[in-house]
């Protein structure tokens, strides 16, 4: 079937006549059939559970889980439906489990991915293809976020999500999949922060503190710091700026050197004061000495952006109009989204210094491209911007917004 409000192929078992990003935006969000079980999602996630899947031994991993449990001999041996002497002479290694059947009973009971017990069956084979189909996913959801199309990436990566929850749920996850999942919770979290309107962030926020939870259980310091400054960033949207600067501030604290400019970028997004802003944005100024990243947030575009932008959260106003006026835009090209909030952040800059006329031009524009690539979190910006100066981008923010948040208009083509 197709999404009855934007022609997006949707492949749903419900039935629901709208896709994943359609839904979000309209106020109908999907949640994944199953949550993730608390204690399965971190019963192998531990150094000492991890060892013991590494070793390939079944009575090791038995007795690892039970320690993990709480779970008697006694009680496993119940649940199964084995003599209790059969679990001692497993983890004491008096007796092995060579048939199929009872390995992946065994395997499935403890919540152990087959390939891990040596099961190589149809289940062992997903696993692996998982890993896969799910980076694969996240690459290409990644590119189209870049390329401003946030709905088809919430929508390539939906049902993804979908069937990691799940598999979380039923506790057939270890690190690997605990890291993907982590990773696909981040990317969801922030594509739907694209595409939804301020009013519905929490959605977004809700899917990157779900990755956040994940990840600061996993030996992975970059991926801790990437779902707490991610976010950060969606509850500075939400109008969260203390909660926000919390989180970026503890990014800032743990990332690696090579990932630091992006979480520099973000947390002076966020500053409010000046002597916060100036600190962080000097750092960001001397980071950009290092090789080029390809990531749209440490662009020239993106930088320049966030300075002009800062001066004016600051009260810096003559500042940054002196900045705007000194420093010609960057010819490199840089990804249409940034390109819009450039746009915007331009305007203000300009209906500061009294020119009214190119500050409305230049916001027409931008609700031209916020329209275009549905992102009615930068139509509303745009609004607030010519309050009090151009009714007319108002007016027109205004009704792009309705357009791009309403399925019964149908919304417009993405170029």
């Amino acid at each position: 079937m197709r999404c009855r409000a934007c022609a997006t192929s949707v492949d749903e078992p419900d039935g629901v006549p709208l896709c994943p990003a359609c839904a979000a935006v309209t106020g109908s969000p999907r949640e994944p059939a199953r949550s993730a079980s608390t204690s399965a999602l971190w019963l192998w996630t531990s150094p000492q559970a991890a060892a013991a899947l590494a070793t390939g031994d079944l009575g090791v991993m038995i007795r690892t889980w039970r320690q993990a449990t709480g779970t008697s001999q006694l009680a496993l041996a119940e649940k199964l439906g084995y003599d209790p002497s059969y679990i001692s002479m497993i983890e004491t290694r008096r007796r092995d489990v060579v048939d199929i059947v009872n390995r992946r009973r065994i395997a499935q009971h403890l919540g152990i991915p087959l390939h891990r017990v040596g099961v190589t069956d149809t289940e062992a084979v997903d696993h692996v293809t998982m890993l896969q189909f799910g980076y694969s996913t996240l690459r290409l959801a990644t590119i189209a976020r870049h390329a401003g199309h946030g709905a088809a990436a919430v929508n390539e990566l939906w049902p993804l999500v979908a069937r990691l929850e799940a598999r979380a749920a039923d506790g057939i996850i270890d690190k690997d999949m605990l890291l993907l999942l982590a990773r696909a919770r981040a990317e969801l979290g922030v594509s739907l922060g694209y595409v939804l309107p301020e009013e519905r962030l929490a959605f977004a926020i809700r899917w990157t503190g779900r990755a956040l939870r994940v990840a600061e259980h996993l030996d992975d310091t970059d991926l801790h710091a990437y779902t707490l400054r991610v976010h950060g960033n969606e509850l500075r949207k939400a109008g969260r700026v203390n909660a926000a600067l919390v989180r970026l501030a503890h990014a800032i604290a743990i990332v690696s050197a090579d990932q630091r400019p992006p979480a520099l970028v973000q947390l002076a997004r966020a500053a409010q004061d000046p002597a916060t802003f100036d600190a962080t944005l000097t750092e960001l100024h001397r980071s950009q000495d290092r090789p080029a990243s390809d990531d749209p947030l440490v662009s020239a575009t993106a930088v320049r952006e966030v300075h002009l932008r800062g001066l004016i959260t600051t009260g810096r106003a003559p500042q940054a109009i002196a900045l705007l006026s000194a420093s010609p835009a960057p010819t490199l090209p840089t990804s249409p989204q940034w390109r819009i909030i450039e746009q915007i952040t331009i305007a203000e800059v300009l209906l500061a210094a009294g020119d009214v006329t190119t500050g409305e031009s230049t916001l027409h524009d931008a609700i031209g491209g916020g329209e275009r690539h549905r992102l009615p979190h930068q139509l509303q910006r745009a609004a607030r911007v010519a309050q009090g100066h151009c009714p007319t981008v108002v007016e027109a923010a205004s009704a792009a917004l309705s357009r791009s948040t309403t399925p019964a208009a149908g919304y417009p083509t993405q170029g």
